[in-house]
């Protein structure tokens, strides 16, 4: 049954004043022995929830500064973030981000940075509005970027520094893009211990090697890809995309003069094979006039043979006939000696 309101019953009560020994009258002053007691028990439910319930602690997203002061600073924390991103696209334990609150206690929204960069090695990727330490297992982001700005003092970041090394971050880097200056710090126990020497240094939880180039911070990957602005990322795809359509091009006039070459090469074949198929008609006919002068020498020389034949057989038959001659004549001699007629 519910509480009746404090006015209901001050209506009822002033109601039975005008008329003494109404029965109304002695129901309310029944229900005013009832609605004292039950407003006592609330008093006393109301005091204990008071002092067992803790009201909830807020733990807001922004701290109302700005990401960076200038346009050189935001390009660098940028172009650190979205390189961290890059570099670990495919591995979907390790969260990273850009200028977000780090609460490192639970019940405790006034401690609290937001790094330039942050990487948190064994914690998944996802939207976060603030990393709350308690919410990730307690591991707290193992590396830590902040980029400086002309605002910032050395005592402002020597007490970062301090608070990083209180809450667990591993690796701690400062970039000054205004001086070109570039300083890291490594945990060796419960100490963020200084970097000697930064000048390809190679970060052991990033493998990431860092440098500078003039004033320029230079971080450089495992396989040696740059971590580069937008800008330098769109002007490094345009001119891979020249390259690329240039290598094309080539390309094309290669294979149209292969084709070329090929189309010369048929041609010169196709030449060599008619003048093939001539020096072997040539050849066959050399061969077969050389067999018709073969058989004309032949022919000569049987012609020779018998000429020289005929020739001897007529120096023969001259002779015979020369034989025949003087024996004839001395026939005729023998013949006229003896006085006889040659008749």
């Amino acid at each position: 049954m519910s509480v009746p309101s404090a006015s209901w019953y001050l209506h009822l009560r002033c109601a039975m004043d005008h008329e003494v020994g109404h029965p109304l009258q002695r129901r309310a002053e029944r229900i005013s022995v009832w609605y004292t007691s039950s407003l006592e028990h609330e008093e006393r439910s109301c005091a204990v929830t008071t002092q067992t319930v803790r009201p909830e602690v807020l733990y807001p997203d922004s701290d109302g500064k700005p990401m960076a002061d200038n346009t050189l600073q935001y390009e660098w924390i940028v172009t650190i973030k979205g390189g961290l991103d890059a570099l670990f696209r495919n591995d979907p334990d390790v969260f990273v981000a850009g200028d977000l609150l780090w609460y490192p206690v639970r019940g405790d929204n006034r401690t609290r940075l937001a790094p330039d960069a942050l990487v948190a090695f064994g914690r998944p990727k996802g939207y976060r509005g603030s990393y709350q330490q308690w919410l990730e297992d307690g591991i707290a982001p193992q590396v830590v970027f902040e980029v400086l700005s002309p605002g910032n003092s050395r005592g402002e970041m020597a007490s970062k520094r301090r608070w990083y090394e209180r809450y667990g971050v591993d690796e701690y880097y400062e970039y000054d893009p205004d001086h070109g200056r570039l300083a890291g710090w490594q945990r060796q126990g419960e100490a963020l211990v200084p970097i000697s020497e930064m000048q390809g240094w190679i970060s052991p939880r990033l493998v990431v090697k860092f440098g500078l180039d003039g004033t320029d911070l230079v971080l450089t990957d495992s396989a040696g890809e740059r971590f580069e602005s937008f800008v330098q990322h769109v002007e490094k795809r345009k001119q891979e995309r020249e390259r690329a359509e240039r290598e094309a091009t080539r390309a094309n006039h290669e294979a149209a003069r292969a084709k070329q070459e090929a189309a010369r090469a048929r041609q010169a074949q196709g030449q060599a094979e008619q003048a093939e198929l001539r020096a072997k008609h040539e050849a066959a006919r050399a061969e077969h006039e050389a067999a018709r002068a073969a058989q004309a020498q032949g022919q000569a020389e049987q012609a020779q043979g018998r000429a020289e034949y005929e020739a001897a057989r007529a120096e023969h038959e001259a002779a015979r006939a020369e034989q025949a001659e003087s024996h004839a004549a001395r026939l005729a001699a023998r013949l006229r000696a003896l006085g006889l007629s040659e008749e």
